[in-house]
């Protein structure tokens, strides 16, 4: 096996992108990435880390710029912004064959990158956002941008800048048929983030749609169940990686 492992990784800006990675068996690695206002060391992904590791598949969890301890502000956040950063991660994994997996708006940031990467070559979304636009008016649209925070999260003010990329990118309900990877949706039918809708609209909308587990009874968080969503997430990745 001829691929190793980062030394660091920084995005376009120069600022350090904090990871972590898990060595496997072969030259496969799977990249994990967080949702919004959130960060690498939450427990569902960790869970799916530790899952890939006793399976002897790699992976590398990392936080976007300005989140958790990667350097950047959050106020400079956008989705395009961390669509560019999951590319800084590829850049720092040349050797490797490269899946992703990337929970709520880090299903967002993967669907768009996967289109436009053919190092990308499988896809997890797990309770990905597909009607990005609706989802920031849901959550967010009765806040005033500079004066508010995201999710009553004090470090992740709410901005124009952020709104503004979101609502430019509108849907990507019919952005579907342009992946040309193995792709899998793991979503809970109690999700109160993210409602199931989005996966199963981008699901009809789709010519070869991807797989799509959903699992009873689990809310967004996969709160005490983790295990189920490993259970799914890690045989499939598994058999992309031949083992």
């Amino acid at each position: 096996m001829n691929a190793a492992p980062p030394a660091g990784i920084r995005n376009r800006h120069g600022e350090r992108i904090d990871f972590s990675f898990e060595p496997g068996s072969d030259d496969h690695v799977v990249v994990i990435g967080h949702g919004v206002t959130s960060h690498k060391e939450r427990p569902w992904l960790i869970a799916l880390s530790d899952g890939l590791r006793a399976a002897g598949i790699a992976s590398l969890r990392f936080s976007f710029s300005g989140n958790g301890r990667s350097e950047g502000r959050f106020e400079d956040s956008t989705i395009s912004k961390e669509v560019e950063d999951l590319g800084s991660v590829l850049d720092a994994l040349e050797g490797w064959h490269i899946a992703y997996a990337g929970h709520s708006m880090g299903g967002a940031v993967g669907l768009l990158r996967t289109i436009a990467d053919a190092r990308i070559e499988a896809f997890v979304s797990l309770a990905g956002i597909v009607h990005v636009s609706k989802f920031m008016d849901f959550h967010f649209g009765h806040q005033t941008p500079g004066r508010d925070v995201m999710l009553g999260k004090p470090h992740c003010p709410l901005t124009e800048s952020f709104l503004a990329d979101a609502h430019a990118l509108d849907t990507l309900v019919h952005r579907g048929n342009e992946v040309r990877v193995p792709w899998l949706i793991v979503h809970g039918t109690d999700d109160e983030i993210v409602p199931l809708e989005d996966s199963l609209d981008i699901v009809a909308a789709t010519d070869d749609p991807p797989e799509l587990v959903q699992l009873a009874g689990v809310d967004h968080r996969y709160s005490r169940h983790e295990h189920e969503m490993t259970a799914v997430v890690v045989p499939w990745l598994a058999r992309w990686t031949g083992s």
